[in-house]
Formats: structure tokens, C-alpha cells, sequence
């Protein structure tokens, strides 16, 4: 789906922002048939102004009212709850941090919108997402953003063959600079709304408040290497493994000034490991292993063991590795340099020359840096 000759319309996924906006207006420009849908994945009750789906719907709607377009409605909140937020509190019930950003881009917006898309007719879907899609002899491709600042592969790499094949990213190529004075210019009234920073169901709110909805708290003890008592905790779920802030950690007898952070968790006695220092050698990790491997090729990249880059969250600089498949979807991914803060239940996400390949849920750090 690479010309505007493709049958059936383009249907861009118009949040309310203002990425989304652009996407719309440079396709319509590019002679694409445009029309838009507005997704609704949350039944929020909020009644404390944190959710701003109603504003992001008004936005959506001048956006289409200023580009003439088509501006369709569907909600996707049981799919979301099934396919996306119930893994969710699985993940965190289990002690884990999952990233629910993944998923969702996977089942909902290139799959249940992607679907409901077609089922309209459409040829295909277009988001504001900044990344590169590409085609090459063996199939389609997904590459980093030209603005490696706001680059979103590492939230796309489940993304597989027929999503790509039927999905249009226009912003790949532009700054987030370029996004805003475009929308400027074509007079969209949302030019200068501010990214959002929440989870995407979840918005701006306290996350332990949101979270202690569906599953309840148990407070425990906070201890460190010794095993000594030095605080308790609201819950694990609430924390993650490099965690400063929260821990509410007085001065302790006997320790040192610096700062504490979580090196552990152990379901079993409900207890949250703590030690004192950023470069604490329980943070810093030689290799991993993570399971759930997808590739978005459909295959591995070449024989293993094969060297790659990899990245453990959004935004950190890409690191070398050595990544041997075990089995069908099971790696072991060893660096060049320890890793700080491996957290069980995040992405790690694999990179070779500006592409995108796949990635894999990350189990458990291995090789402590001591």
C-alpha cells in the first residue's frame, strides 16, 4: 500500500493529537483518499480530570472538519481489556513491569482498528507514529525514525508482515518540529497541544492509585542485602527494579548517605530488596534472558549466535550484544557492556543498521557485574 492508486481509502487513526493530525494532512496532500477514525479503548469513570478523551475527540473532529474528511467512531474497550489490560495486571500480579504501549499497538491499533479498517473498505491505515516503513525483495521492513528522539520502533516491534503490508507511517521522515509547525500552518487548532505522557488507558493519574482498582495491595517489608529490616512497602506491584523514588527510606543507622534503590523482589515472603548506590553491582547486568521472541520479518535475521544492537526501554542509546536463539521463541542476549536496571517483564528490542528486526519479553537478568 505505497501509492495513492491503492483501492479503497486510507483510514488515518486521529487521536486527538497532533502527530495524527499532520499523518492525515500529509497523505491527503500526497493525493491519498483520506478518512479518519477516532478510537475510544478505555470506559473511564474519571471524575477528577485526568482523562481527556472527550477533548481528544473535539480535537479529532476539528482536525477532520479542517481537512473535509470523514471522521468514523468505534470503541475498542472490550477488546482492549481483553487483549491488552488483562495481561497487564497478570504481569504485575506476577511481580513483573510490562509495557502495555507494546500490545496495544499489536492487537488494537494494527490489528482491531486495522481490521475494522478493511471491514469498511479502506486499503489500509495510516498512524502517527515516527517510523519508517519500507519494502524490500524479501518482504516488508520497519525502520528507525529520522528524529531518533521521538523514533517509536521500540513500541512496534511485534508488528508483523500484513500489518506493515497494509499500514502508512508519514511522519518517519520529519522532526517533532516539523509535525507542529506543518500543523501551524494548515491551521489545525491543536498545533500546540502538548504530548501525552501517561500510559495510554491510563492517562495523567497517580499509577498506584489507578492500579490499587483491580488489584489489591499487600504491604511488606523492604530489606537490604542483609536481610535487615529498613521499611515496608505498599505493594510489589508498585515497584520496579532500579527504583528510586517512593520507597520512603529514612536515614538508617549504620548505612551510608547515598540513595537506595530496588535490586529485588521475592514473591514467596512478599519482601523488596533494596541497596544503597545508582551502580550498585545487584543493578548491573552482563545478559539477560527473554522469551516470547517475535521477529517482524518472520524469521531470524541470520544464523546464531549473531551480533545486533539492542534496546531495554524507550530511548536508550542502542548497545551492542550477542543474541543466540534457544528453541522456537527463547534468546539469551549477552552485551558488550553490563546493563543497568534489567527489568523482568519489559522489551528488549533488537536493531541492525537502522532497522527494526523484533524483539522479546524480557525473563530474567543474568551476569551480575561483581
Amino acid at each position: 500500500m505505497s501509492t495513492p492508486e491503492a483501492q479503497g481509502p486510507v483510514i488515518v487513526g486521529l487521536s486527538g493529537g497532533v502527530d495524527s493530525a499532520v499523518a492525515a494532512l500529509l497523505l491527503k496532500r500526497e493525493g491519498y483518499r483520506v478518512e479518519a477514525m477516532f478510537m475510544k479503548n478505555w470506559e473511564d469513570d474519571d471524575r477528577e480530570g485526568f482523562c481527556s478523551a472527550a477533548q481528544d475527540l473535539e480535537d479529532a473532529q476539528a482536525v477532520a472538519d479542517v481537512l473535509d474528511i470523514c471522521l468514523h467512531r468505534v470503541n475498542f474497550a472490550s477488546e482492549y481489556w481483553d487483549q491488552v489490560f488483562s495481561y497487564f495486571l497478570t504481569e504485575y500480579q506476577a511481580g513483573r513491569t510490562p509495557n502495555p504501549d507494546v500490545l496495544c499497538n499489536r492487537e488494537i491499533k494494527f490489528g482491531a482498528f486495522l481490521d475494522y479498517a478493511l471491514e469498511l473498505g479502506a486499503a489500509g491505515i495510516a498512524t502517527g507514529h515516527y517510523a519508517r516503513i519500507g519494502r524490500a525483495a524479501d518482504g516488508w521492513r520497519l525502520r528507525e525514525a529520522a528524529d531518533q528522539n521521538k523514533d517509536q520502533t521500540y513500541f512496534l516491534y511485534l508488528l508483523a508482515q500484513d500489518q506493515l503490508a497494509r499500514s502508512l507511517m508519514p511522519l518517519g521522515d520529519l522532526t517533532k518540529g516539523d509535525v507542529r509547525r506543518l500543523a501551524k500552518e494548515a491551521g489545525f487548532p491543536n498545533h500546540a497541544k502538548r504530548d501525552s505522557t501517561g500510559i495510554c488507558f491510563i492517562g495523567e493519574r497517580r499509577f498506584r492509585d489507578f492500579l490499587q482498582r483491580y488489584l489489591p495491595a499487600a504491604p511488606g517489608p523492604i530489606e537490604d542485602l542483609e536481610g535487615r529490616w529498613v521499611g515496608e512497602h505498599r505493594g510489589l506491584m508498585y515497584y520496579t527494579l532500579g527504583q528510586r523514588k517512593g520507597l520512603g527510606i529514612g536515614g538508617q543507622s549504620q548505612a551510608e548517605q547515598q540513595p537506595w534503590f530496588v535490586v529485588g523482589k521475592d514473591l514467596s515472603r512478599n519482601a523488596l530488596t533494596v541497596a544503597q548506590g545508582h551502580d550498585h553491582p545487584r543493578l548491573l547486568h552482563s545478559a539477560l534472558e527473554a522469551n516470547q521472541l517475535h521477529w517482524i520479518a518472520g524469521r531470524a535475521p541470520g544464523p546464531a549466535p549473531f551480533s545486533c544492537c539492542g534496546r531495554l526501554r524507550h530511548r536508550q542509546p542502542l548497545q551492542d550484544c550477542l543474541l543466540e536463539v534457544i528453541g522456537k521463541d527463547r534468546c539469551t542476549v549477552r552485551f558488550e557492556r553490563a546493563q543497568w536496571a534489567v527489568a523482568p517483564g519489559q522489551s528488549i528490542v533488537f536493531y541492525r543498521k537502522g532497522e527494526c528486526l523484533g524483539g522479546a519479553i524480557i525473563q530474567r537478568p543474568l551476569g551480575t557485574d561483581t
